[in-house]
């Protein structure tokens, strides 16, 4: 059966996702597309207004269409066009394939443009060096200016790939002096920041350090900045001031709101901060990866900081416990704590003391237990995940859904989670069955929830009243519109066959992390499962792009605590907001494990990213509103990533509690 919500992805390679995005990012900032050469009709005239209103895509279709009755050279010039406006819409097979119908010309005023077109090709492959082997001679020639004006932006856009920023703001600041319009000229800000933003920090920094022009630091620095906070947070917050002080009347002042001030609450932040974890013991695996990525985002932030912050790490363990550990933090002199971990140490906590220091535990409280005032909750709940699929297949237009689920309390809290999410938002969940994860036989738990025992039955029936052989194909339920898997890695490769045996591979499969194991096996087994992650492991932000590898080369033996990692950093980035809070509302964070949000309660719930596996190994899927541009679909044969158990021990792949 064909299914009409089929997901478009994308391949999980960081490189590849962030080569195609600063090439679509620095290719739609180039000078609008103006007619060369032939007669500039109405349908022309609509073709240059789309692509001046960034509707590039219709442009090209504009265009094509011109060149479909055209002939000769004029049906080359408006095919390069459309060419041109499906790079600028990130659309690289359509761009690719109608740029081979082109015969390279040999001189003239459509060579540029066909040179133009195969840079940014090469570039979109990640290719900067082969990009500019076409480029550098075409930046010596006489151009025209709409020539001149793409050819610098695909030199910067190749700088930028090649790690040489200052390299690349110049390129663009002499490319400003070519623009005539104050909307060209932010445009061409606004590119240029686009590009800083997808750069290293630590290239950024080097590069500002042994800059000499006024003007190209200040656009490193401030890029600096910008790529290491995510733009958010108290770093950024105290850092953008600072930069406003020594840059007054900096061009980038343009792309950050001008004179706009900051509030002040958002520049407050704790001058000690403590972080008690459990460091030794049978969790202090757990908690060693939370210090390594809560000290990431502190030294990412510290520089911007005026009044150095201070951190004090105090093992639960050696202290006596969560309580004790608390105590000496407030009596040296903390004022916030993030911590303790483990689910029995919040419990601990929580009924010990009443909170003269504000504290984050890396843990829920139980349901029934309430909260004191001051102490707020991060999770890696698995019930923030169940919650995730329940929006995401809404959103891609399924109303009806069957799950599979262990039989164990995690996969009961994930059901309910579920259910309540996706029948509060109009979903209908039809049936459930609950499996035994150590089985490795399934067939009886899908039989009975796809409805196939009842079609061998009937089958049964039949043979007997007609009193002779049938062929027989058993047929699945046809109400259900997807599956909700929740299940580790181990288990969920023999369902995914199994279902896939059962006549019910063809119906759309998602899950939570739990699938994605980071044990280094194939995923082939889960070609096509989609499911919930932290943006750091599936589809990292640009500022944070760089940390999962850093990480994995620097502590190898914690590549499978990836998301770990992930919660110590967003640990720390919620520290200055929850002490700016004051009980207040949080606005939201931009996390590594997710969108990151307060409810009533004080506990921090996420938004998580998406990914199916395709081809044994992960593809990004787009957020649902940008379903479309440079995004090809992928067959029922696409593949997931496998995460661990997202339970509260997400570094273990056993179901259990902390």
């Amino acid at each position: 059966m064909t299914n009409p919500h089929r997901h478009p992805a994308v391949k999980s390679s960081r490189l590849a996702s962030v080569v195609a995005l600063l090439a679509t990012l620095l290719i739609v900032s180039a000078c609008g597309t103006t007619g060369i050469g032939g007669s500039s009709g109405s349908g022309e005239n609509r073709a240059e207004r789309y692509a001046r209103d960034g509707q590039h895509d219709a442009s090209a279709g504009a265009y094509i269409g011109l060149a479909t009755a055209a002939l000769g050279t004029e049906r080359d010039r408006l095919t390069l066009l459309a060419v041109e406006q499906w790079l600028d819409a990130g659309d690289v097979a359509r761009a690719r394939q109608a740029l081979s119908g082109v015969t390279r010309p040999e001189s003239g005023s459509l060579l540029a443009i066909w040179n133009t077109n195969t840079a940014a090709l090469s570039l979109f492959r990640g290719d900067p060096d082969e990009a500019l082997l076409v480029l550098e001679p075409l930046s010596r020639q006489a151009l025209t200016t709409r020539d001149r004006l793409r050819v610098e932006a695909l030199r910067a856009d190749a700088w930028i790939q090649k790690q040489d920023p200052a390299r690349a703001i110049e390129l663009m600041m002499q490319r400003e002096t070519w623009l005539s319009s104050s909307r060209e000229i932010e445009q061409n800000r606004n590119r240029l920041w686009q590009g800083l933003l997808l750069s290293n920090p630590q290239v950024l920094r080097e590069a500002a350090q042994l800059a000499t022009d006024e003007k190209t630091r200040g656009w490193l620095t401030l890029g600096s900045l910008a790529a290491s906070t995510g733009q958010q947070g108290i770093g950024w917050s105290n850092g953008i001031g600072r930069w406003r002080e020594a840059y007054p009347r900096h061009p980038a002042l343009s792309v950050i709101g001008g004179d706009q001030g900051f509030d002040q609450d958002a520049l407050s932040y704790p001058r000690q901060v403590a972080l008690i974890l459990p460091l030794t013991g049978s969790s202090a695996a757990a908690g060693k990866a939370i210090q390594n990525g809560f000290l990431g985002a502190y030294f990412a932030t510290a520089s911007a900081l005026d009044d150095r912050q201070s951190v004090r790490i105090y093992d639960v363990n050696a202290e006596g416990g969560a309580s004790a550990a608390y105590q000496s933090a407030v009596s040296d002199g903390a004022e916030f704590v993030v911590g303790p971990l483990m689910r029995e140490s919040v419990i601990e906590l929580a009924n010990n003391i009443l909170v003269p220091v504000p504290v984050l535990t890396l843990n829920y409280l139980p349901d029934e237990t309430l909260a004191p005032p001051g102490l707020y909750q991060f999770a890696l709940a698995p019930e923030d995940e169940a919650a995730s699929v329940a929006i995401r297949a809404i959103g891609d237009g399924y109303a009806r859904a069957v799950a599979l689920v262990p039989n164990n309390d995690w996969g009961r809290r994930v059901l309910q989670s579920f259910a309540t999410e996706f029948e509060g938002l109009g979903g209908s969940m039809l049936d459930h069955r609950y499996y035994a994860p150590d089985k490795q036989d399934f067939s009886i738990e899908i039989e009975t929830l796809m409805g196939l025992s009842g079609s061998v039955q009937r089958y049964q029936r039949m043979r007997a009243n007609i009193g002779g052989s049938l062929q027989f194909d058993p047929r699945r339920r046809q109400d259900a519109e997807f599956i909700f898997l929740a299940a580790a890695a181990g288990p969920a490769r023999l369902l995914k066959s199994q279902l896939k045996f059962h006549y019910s591979g063809d119906l759309p499969t998602y899950s939570t992390s739990s699938v994605n194991s980071l044990d280094g096996r194939s995923n082939s087994d889960l070609n096509g499962i989609m499911f919930a992650d932290t943006p750091w492991l599936v589809d990292p932000q640009p500022w944070i792009r760089y940390l999962p590898p850093t990480y994995s080369n620097y502590w190898p033996e914690e590549r499978q605590l990836g998301r770990l990692h992930a919660m110590g950093y967003d640990a720390y980035n919620l520290i200055a907001a929850l002490y700016a809070n004051r009980g207040e509302a949080m606005g939201e964070l931009d996390g590594a494990t997710g969108q990151l949000f307060l409810d009533r309660q004080g506990r921090v719930h996420r938004r998580l990213a998406w990914a199916q596996f395709q081809n044994g190994e992960a593809a990004a899927l787009p957020d649902r509103e940008d379903f479309g541009g440079p995004i090809k679909n992928i067959s029922s044969e696409g593949v997931p990533l496998q995460p661990n158990a997202a339970d509260d021990a997400p570094w273990n792949t056993d179901e259990q509690d902390l």
